[in-house]
């Protein structure tokens, strides 16, 4: 049975995690994702399913043991914030190199550097561009809200199972940090040996070799021939995310003449600039990318044909802004519109960077009417 909670949503991931039956996390604290695993260990999840909770000596050993688990075919999972995931970076195109399923969470924080712990969107490049060594990408999804840090839990699993492959969930401090009700879904069970076997023992380390040639888990090919068709099996699997997988969410973009791109926390203060700018008359649309990989491209260039213009709101200094440029080949002008180092923007400063930099642009020639006078 569901339950009613009021939680922050780096304790909603948490228990979330541990509801979906998660056989392990390995992680190590930074802020602003700490309450995550204070809530793992305050939650005795031993005891509750059996599911390992391990603060590991540093990052990078925590997503080595996930590494290493995730070879025995369990749901394993780790999180940190961006300092953080840096570290990881090696460990994560292991992980995908090998094709293993994983998952994993970034809290972002402001950066470069130590920077801020504050909350940004400054790992976009990171996220969707690789972050690690290597041709591999992540599967990415992005939460706006407590309750969809919740429910992404599952959804990470079962695309990372789905594909042999780590997911990314690309959350903030805003969103981890932030109280809201979240209903959480009824506990399930952990899987036994033989579902694990059953589901995974092709390919996974499961210790049982009796009717099959034992499985060696490795990202290394020394022979060219071989690593190449690993990439294109790689590649492949990429091409079938963008056909099958692909999430995104349109609000008023039926009508709309102007068009604003935002995801996670950017998207849920965006989404009130549209109701602002709707009751002055100004017939704006809001795209949200839940997957940042894969990216609504085609979404994109074809509101390209509809929309007088597009702004990208991001908490940064203008990252996914170039994945917006490209998707709609330039047909309409795109601009930026961002804050950083933990300032987060308004509804109104949205609006008024609608205003200068699309409305009133020079590179689109219209009479000023009501239109084009937002504030």
């Amino acid at each position: 049975m569901s339950e009613l909670k009021l939680m922050k949503g780096n304790e909603a991931l948490a228990e979330a995690a541990i509801r979906a039956g998660v056989d392990a996390y390995f992680g190590y604290p930074i802020t602003p994702q700490t309450e995550l695993i204070e809530y793992l260990m305050s939650q005795k999840t031993e005891e509750r399913t059996g599911m390992v909770c391990l603060q590991a000596e540093s990052e990078i050993a925590a997503i080595n043991m996930v590494y290493g688990a995730a070879s025995t075919g369990k749901k394993v999972f780790t999180s940190s914030s961006s300092p953080g995931v840096s570290l990881k970076q090696e460990g994560i195109s292991y992980i995908a190199g090998a094709e293993l399923p994983a998952v994993i969470v970034n809290v972002v924080r402001g950066g470069p550097g130590l920077g801020t712990i504050q909350p940004s969107q400054a790992d976009y490049f990171q996220s969707v561009k690789g972050g690690g060594h290597g041709d591999y990408k992540l599967y990415v999804l992005a939460p706006s809200s407590v309750q969809e840090m919740s429910d992404f839990v599952e959804d990470a699993f079962d695309i990372a199972f789905k594909y042999n492959a780590p997911v990314l969930i690309l959350s903030d401090g805003l969103i981890g940090q932030m109280m809201e009700k979240v209903e959480l879904k009824p506990q399930q069970k952990r899987r036994t040996d033989a579902e694990v076997i059953a589901q995974c023992g092709s390919w996974a380390t499961t210790g049982k070799t009796k009717d099959r040639e034992r499985n060696i888990i490795t990202s290394l090919d020394l022979q060219s021939e071989k690593m190449e068709a690993r990439v294109h099996r790689l590649l492949k699997k990429y091409e079938q995310m963008e056909k099958e997988d692909l999430r995104f969410e349109k609000i008023n973009c039926d009508d709309a003449e102007y068009l604003i791109v935002a995801y996670g926390s950017s998207a849920r203060i965006a989404q009130k600039a549209v109701e602002i700018a709707r009751s002055k008359g100004v017939k704006v649309g809001l795209l949200r990318p839940i997957t940042l990989f894969p990216f609504p491209k085609k979404q994109l260039f074809d509101l390209a044909d509809q929309v007088k213009g597009i702004l990208s709101v991001e908490l940064n200094a203008g990252q996914m802004v170039e994945d917006v440029k490209l998707s709609t080949e330039f047909k309409v002008p795109v601009e930026h519109f961002g804050r950083t180092g933990g300032i987060i923007h308004t509804p109104e400063e949205i609006l008024e960077a609608l205003e200068q930099k699309i409305i009133n642009n020079g590179s689109i020639r219209h009479h000023k009417t009501r239109e084009s006078s937002i504030l």
